[in-house]
């Protein structure tokens, strides 16, 4: 194997999710090849350098385009491109997308691109047109990309950025199902609903608590347990429903296994997702979601039998499915979690979805 090492060279955004999401991949890539890694460095890089990995921190503002900024990011991918001289370049996240798949384009070097859900640039009319030409640009040379659902695949098809024959659709990062364990299901006083993620709209959060304060004034009893960052425009309503006593702030947390082990339910009313990894931990951990029925959260739930699909945007919808939720018994509930964590062994296994990627790499 000695003869077939090659050099991988891997740009991302963010070096938390990445070691979050994508170790168990860069493991199994170092095991026959040189692996370097360029990222900003937000955590978990110093657990990346005692893997072995050489890593460059690379400064990148990760929202809106800044034409100085990205600019000094393309001369910087260039600069890093000449001297390291990769085999081939793998990209994750829009900017290292375009810009480093510009600059693998110029340079020829082979690069493979992953798009984790088409995110706010193609919400908005103009700036997808704009977006949609950068990366008309830079996928022009790309060896395949790497999407988490084929709705994804099919819009960047539509809109002529890639052929079919350059999409690999894989199951999101997939899960580890020995990180995240089925957990026994919790004996709580009253059912705990559990939120995990950015507390901003686009995740159903103004759906999420109009929903909730409904239950709530109907003398429904339960808890809804926020776990993530806020934004700001979100600051005094989450104070307000904690004086009512219907949320329970925790936070940021780095470690949320204990969180999806204590909830009786998941709930993750998102806008769009690439694949959603919260209703992936929180199926594998053994308990039921209520999610949108969106590409990127539909795939993990069986409708009405690991949780339940709402209708994404749609405060009402939310309301009956918490509500169908609350009157289900806890045996019910805890059989719902049971087929969850079959579902995800079943097709979400991140040792499957390591490999797919590995053959689509051609570093088997």
């Amino acid at each position: 194997m000695e003869n077939n090492r090659k050099k991988i060279l891997i740009l991302t955004n963010h070096s938390y999710m990445l070691y979050r999401f994508r170790k168990e991949l860069i493991e199994e890539l170092m095991k026959n090849n040189e692996v370097v890694l360029s990222m900003p460095f937000v955590g978990h890089h110093d657990d990346f350098i005692n893997m072995g990995l050489r890593c460059i921190e690379t400064k990148l503002e990760r929202r809106g385009i800044n034409p100085v900024t990205d600019l000094s990011l393309i001369k910087f991918y260039k600069k890093m491109l000449k001297e390291e001289k990769p085999d081939l370049v793998i990209t994750y996240s829009i900017k290292p997308n375009i810009y480093g798949g510009l600059m693998c384009s110029k340079l020829n070097i082979p690069f493979y691109a992953n798009v984790q859900g088409l995110g706010t640039a193609f919400q908005k009319q103009g700036l997808a047109q704009f977006v949609t030409m950068l990366y008309k640009a830079a996928f022009k040379k790309v060896e395949t990309v790497f999407f988490e659902n084929q709705v994804n695949a099919d819009e960047f098809v539509k809109r002529n950025i890639i052929s079919p024959q350059k999409e690999t659709i894989l199951k999101g990062a997939g899960i580890n199902l020995c990180e995240y364990e089925y957990k026994p299901y919790p004996a709580n006083e009253k059912p705990h609903f559990l939120y995990l993620g950015r507390i901003m709209k686009e995740k159903g959060m103004d759906e999420l608590f109009e929903a909730s304060e409904k239950l709530h004034n109907e003398g429904e009893s339960f808890v809804l347990d926020l776990v993530g960052f806020f934004e700001d425009e979100y600051k005094e309503k989450v104070s307000q429903l904690e004086e009512k006593g219907i949320v329970k702030f925790h936070g940021f947390q780095e470690e949320p296994r204990p969180y999806y082990a204590a909830a009786d339910c998941i709930v993750m009313p998102s806008y769009h997702e690439g694949m959603s990894n919260v209703n992936l931990e929180a199926s594998a951990t053994g308990r039921p979601v209520i999610t949108s029925d969106i590409p990127g959260c539909k795939e993990a739930v069986e409708d009405g039998q690991t949780g339940w699909l709402c209708e994404a945007k749609n405060a009402d919808s939310l309301y009956n499915k918490m509500k169908l939720f609350l009157g289900e018994s806890i045996s019910r509930r805890e059989e719902m979690g049971k087929l969850a964590r079959k579902k995800m062994e079943n097709e979400f296994d991140k040792a499957l979805v390591v490999e797919s990627t590995l053959k689509a790499l051609n570093v088997l």
